[in-house]
């Protein structure tokens, strides 16, 4: 039998423990807290006003004045200039896009982005790029209201989102176009999401984001493809006998590859999620088996979701420095507001600013192992 106050005094032993490791941590973060924001910021020269005036400006002069202002203002602002300051180094951008931010309307903007290589890789839900996929093929979303009488919308075979309507007739078109898609696939391979979108996006056209991805060039990955109509259209043709094999754990190790093999890496969260985990993990499977970087050098984050419920799309960058998935000296912002409203601010910022890319990442997937290189712009 266990002597009771030996138990005891082994779990006081690592209370104390926890104590000490706990108060040490506090006392660190106090420090760096008062070196960042505040000794040295109350004895600075330079005060930095928050009110911005009134005046004649374009949008990109206002989203960087506004880095001045206080509360989720000043995120905005300094969401742009640190997305200027990827764009002016050697960096491998990752968007993850997670949301009904498609039927919303940001399809042009994220096509935008992958046009322009403001980003290099995307990660997003397959919702979204089936509703993007419909956007290509003339199907559009309309704007309705949030308080219609959805039992009539049923009967008239309209699906609603928020306030955004889409015919549901026209949804199974293309629910068809994706099984009809499938059927021509070739059986006896393997294919990760990253070669079905890149397929997929042939032929669409720029202004759509698989348009956009396949003539430039960038990598799309889906690591939740069967929680989306794009699984349903493939569940269709399984059905049928089609049986094509989507290899999701190849998805994890071509995007890893991607991580190990950057300069730099830098991050935007549209959203959270999926997309933002699955781009997160990649630092914590190159720490375990490959080449590790110590975090990504830069991360942004447009949400709307909360750090203090504990979940990860809302979960702070401070937070995922302590997982070595950010760099703890890494430039990182997060503005907690909604994106439909942040998200084409600061795009149209960086298109009328004209600033261009120093370099973008040319990524080479003939072999068995990914290359990749920097190329000047």
């Amino acid at each position: 039998m266990s002597n009771p106050s030996a138990a005891g005094s082994k779990w006081e032993s690592l209370n104390v423990t926890r104590a000490v490791i706990l108060w040490n941590v506090s006392q660190r973060d106090r420090m760096d807290h008062s070196h960042a924001h505040g000794h040295d910021f109350c004895n600075s020269a330079e005060k930095i006003r928050t009110t911005i005036p009134m005046k004649d400006r374009g949008v990109a002069d206002l989203v960087n004045d506004m880095g001045r202002m206080g509360f989720q203002g000043g995120q905005l602002g300094t969401s742009l200039r640190v997305w200027e300051k990827m764009l002016d180094d050697d960096v491998t951008i990752f968007l993850g896009l997670a949301g009904a931010m498609v039927p919303a309307g940001l399809g042009e903007f994220i096509a935008y982005l992958l046009r322009e290589r403001k980003v290099d890789c995307l990660v997003s839900t397959g919702a979204n790029l089936f509703h993007d996929l419909c956007e290509g093929l003339g199907i559009v979303h309309y704007q309705g209201s949030a308080c219609a009488d959805d039992a009539l919308l049923n009967e008239q075979k309209i699906d609603r989102i928020y306030d955004v309507f889409v015919s549901e007739v026209e949804l199974h078109k293309v629910d068809v176009y994706i099984s009809d898609f499938v059927k021509g696939l070739d059986e006896s391979r393997r294919y990760s999401s990253r070669e079905l979108m890149y397929m997929l996006g042939r032929g669409l056209p720029e202004t759509t984001i698989l348009g956009a991805a396949h003539r430039s060039g960038v990598p799309i990955f889906v690591p939740a493809l069967g929680d989306s109509s794009i699984g349903i259209g493939m569940v269709m043709a399984h059905r049928e006998g089609k049986k094509i094999m989507v290899d999701q754990i190849k998805d994890v190790d071509e995007i890893t590859r991607i991580v190990e093999k950057s300069s730099q890496t830098g991050v935007i969260y549209i959203g959270g999620g999926v997309p933002k985990n699955f781009i997160q993990q990649t630092e914590v499977i190159a720490e375990l088996i490959g080449d590790y970087s110590g975090g990504h050098s830069y991360a942004i984050q447009y949400t709307a979701d909360a750090p203090h419920w504990g979940g990860l799309s809302g979960c702070t960058f401070e937070e995922a420095v302590s997982w070595g998935k950010v760099k703890r000296d890494a430039s990182k912002v997060q503005v907690f507001s909604d994106a439909t409203i942040t998200v084409p601010i600061v795009v149209q910022a960086l298109q009328a600013s004209g600033m261009r890319r120093k370099s973008v990442p040319v990524f080479d997937w003939s072999g068995d192992v990914l290359e990749l290189r920097y190329e000047k712009r």
